[in-house]
């Protein structure tokens, strides 16, 4: 694996999926593979399982990690091209990623969109310009499109509690006060259609995620219809696709509560935390036996070792 980015990364899920399982299992059999490598972690963005799951992770397999939080730690970064840089930003990516390759073996961006321009946001600039100007392999920690470690967790965390081969998932939207980009379910969307799963996605008018990431998806925007009898239940909002980065559905009935749970089949309750108690699940199923929060966020650490660990195979 040279990157991770996206599924298309991915050249068999399950492998990686049996190699998440197999870090979970004996977690540090592989700490000899990054002795003597580094992983520069560079955050735009807050973030706190990214953080923490990645360097644990890395400390796993005997890496020295090095995090960076952009324009508190270092200089503010320009990304645009031929730009003349007589503002506040005193260092270009081109300079900053190049450096940054000399100093570690594996880099991983976090970086968010503005929520104002859709297409400029599709274009994924800042990761882009990364992967274009760094000279060793580049791990997303969410981008402005997608959360892929995030995704990996989540199918690791399905594929540990599904009680059938091929279980019935839903994505639905659920209410939040402010407009959230689309990352992670354009990310767990494109995942889901990856993987053997019957996979559904339940959001309002409006809220339809492109068609390159819900793929195959049956599309509903009746969230009671498309809970009956689910296996899984994934609870996220995102912001308005149409209306793009605006938040125009404020409709608490969309909240998910044990009346919504009891339509499934003893369905597990997901969420990617962090998340707003009683406005997007009510404590009640955050809090219930059915709830798999805390354990997909435990499944971020050997998601992302699993990953750390397959690029530096591909190193060697």
């Amino acid at each position: 694996m040279k990157q991770f980015t996206a599924v298309h990364d991915v050249t068999d899920i399950d492998a990686l999926v049996k190699d998440a399982l197999a870090c979970k299992e004996t977690p540090f059999a592989w700490h000899e593979l990054g002795k003597y490598k580094t992983l520069g972690l560079l955050f735009f963005n807050p973030s706190l399982r990214t953080r923490m799951s990645t360097q644990k992770a890395a400390y796993h397999l005997g890496m020295n990690v090095m995090v960076l939080n952009v324009d508190k730690d270092g200089w503010k970064i320009e990304t645009e091209e031929g730009v003349i840089m007589n503002s506040d930003k005193a260092e270009h990516l081109k300079e900053a990623a190049a450096v940054m390759s000399q100093y570690c073996d594996v880099l991983g961006i976090r970086s968010f969109p503005e929520l104002k321009d859709k297409e400029e946001d599709l274009k994924d600039q800042v990761l882009n310009d990364f992967l274009k100007y760094t000279t060793v392999p580049v791990i997303s920690l969410e981008s402005a499109t997608r959360h892929p470690l995030q995704s990996l967790a989540d199918v690791v965390t399905i594929e540990e509690n599904k009680k059938v081969a091929r279980p019935k998932v839903v994505l639905t939207w659920a209410p939040h006060p402010r407009a959230l980009p689309q990352a992670v379910p354009n990310s767990f969307a494109e995942w889901m259609n990856a993987i053997d799963v019957d996979f559904v996605i339940a959001c309002p008018e409006g809220y339809e995620l492109d068609e390159q990431f819900a793929g195959n998806a049956v599309v509903t925007h009746n969230q009671e219809e498309a809970l009956k009898d689910a296996d899984f239940v994934y609870a996220k909002n995102w912001s308005s696709t149409t209306e793009y980065g605006k938040c125009v559905v404020q409709d608490s009935s969309w909240m998910i509560d044990n009346q919504k749970m009891s339509l499934t089949n003893e369905g597990k309750f997901m969420h990617c935390l962090p998340v707003r108690r009683n406005v997007v699940v009510a404590d009640e199923v955050l809090d219930g036996e059915h709830s798999l929060v805390i354990e997909q966020a435990n499944n971020r650490t050997f998601a992302a070792q699993a990953v750390l660990k397959n690029i530096l195979k591909g190193k060697r």
